[in-house]
């Protein structure tokens, strides 16, 4: 009896820690990426996402600034571009309607109208519509 309760708490104990390893290194992996520079989806453009006044304030309608450069490292000129997201947890979107609003020039673009209303985790998508192609990239925003 004695051994069969040491071999059923083993395979409990391995039981739990196989969940804690997905917990923490599989399906959690993408909220853990939050830089905020990055390869679109398809590698056709590198892409650097950040509030234009350097930090994110809850509640704050505020502007990001947003560079695009080429796969071979050229600022891509005149994009439109398409923002969109939300709380990914909670299948919620933003509460407001981003719009890129200007072309600054050097690949960088200004996109206004970003607000985030609570903690948590949240996730901005950004289109890029250029004469290279069309691709998107995703940044994820903890708070």
């Amino acid at each position: 009896m004695g051994r069969n309760l040491l071999i059923s708490a083993g395979i409990t104990a391995a039981f739990i820690a196989i969940l804690a390893a997905v917990y923490f290194w599989g399906a959690d992996k993408t909220r853990q990426d939050i830089a905020k520079a990055k390869q679109s989806e398809n590698g056709l453009f590198s892409v650097i996402m950040q509030p234009e006044k350097g930090a994110i304030r809850i509640g704050e309608t505020q502007s990001w600034l947003v560079t695009v450069k080429s796969k071979e490292g050229q600022p891509v000129e005149n994009a439109a571009l398409h923002v969109s997201g939300g709380m990914a947890e909670q299948n919620l979107g933003l509460p407001t309607s981003p719009q890129a609003t200007g072309y600054l020039g050097n690949g960088r673009y200004r996109i206004e109208g970003v607000r985030f209303s609570v903690p948590g985790w949240w996730q901005l998508r950004l289109w890029i519509f250029a004469a290279a192609g069309t691709d998107t990239v995703v940044f994820n925003i903890v708070l």
